[in-house]
């Protein structure tokens, strides 16, 4: 009795299991705010990493996190080394000033993912879209991709706060000057 029960849970996790190595590994989290600033003015904090750390949520997470910043506009950089929140890096790839930038991010064997700020005109200031778009299995070291496809399934309710903190930051930060 107990070997069946034994067999019937490890036929059990090999489905997780397998699971996760096929089902859809597609995440998109995206905010938005509005900000009474001039648009070029919200750009700038957004599309220069040197601007982060004034806004960013995870700068106050970990006050001993080292950041290190290098080069600037398309190809700018920043990597992170942080005991609480991992080592990683991200790149500029595109910039359309005042409207649009995008990174590509790279937490090493946690994976990759590509974020983007869009900026549009609106009768209140600037509106302000911050979108994250991962294939959770993307760069993942193979033993950890069944589990971020099933952790993509929670990315929006786990990231989506953290850009709802960072939006409202910046809000603060370009209505301030």
């Amino acid at each position: 009795m107990l070997g069946r029960i034994l067999i019937g849970l490890a036929a059990i996790f090999a489905i997780v299991i397998a699971l996760g190595f096929v089902l859809p590994d597609k995440t998109h989290v995206e905010r938005s705010i509005v900000i009474n600033a001039p648009q070029e003015e919200v750009f700038a904090l957004v599309s220069d990493f040197n601007e982060w750390s004034a806004w960013s949520p995870w700068a106050s997470y970990d006050p001993d996190m080292k950041m290190t910043v290098t080069g600037s506009g398309v190809g700018q950089t920043m990597n992170w080394e942080s005991a609480k929140l991992g080592d990683g890096g991200q790149e500029i790839t595109e910039l359309d000033a005042p409207r649009h930038v995008a990174m590509k991010l790279d937490f090493g064997d946690m994976g990759r993912a590509y974020a983007a700020f869009n900026l549009a005109p609106d009768e209140n200031g600037v509106r302000v879209t911050w979108a994250l778009d991962s294939h959770s299995r993307e760069g993942a070291a193979l033993y950890f991709q069944p589990l971020f496809t099933y952790m993509g399934f929670f990315m929006d309710a786990m990231v989506g706060k953290d850009y709802e903190t960072g939006l409202a930051n910046l809000k603060r930060v370009a209505e301030s000057r």
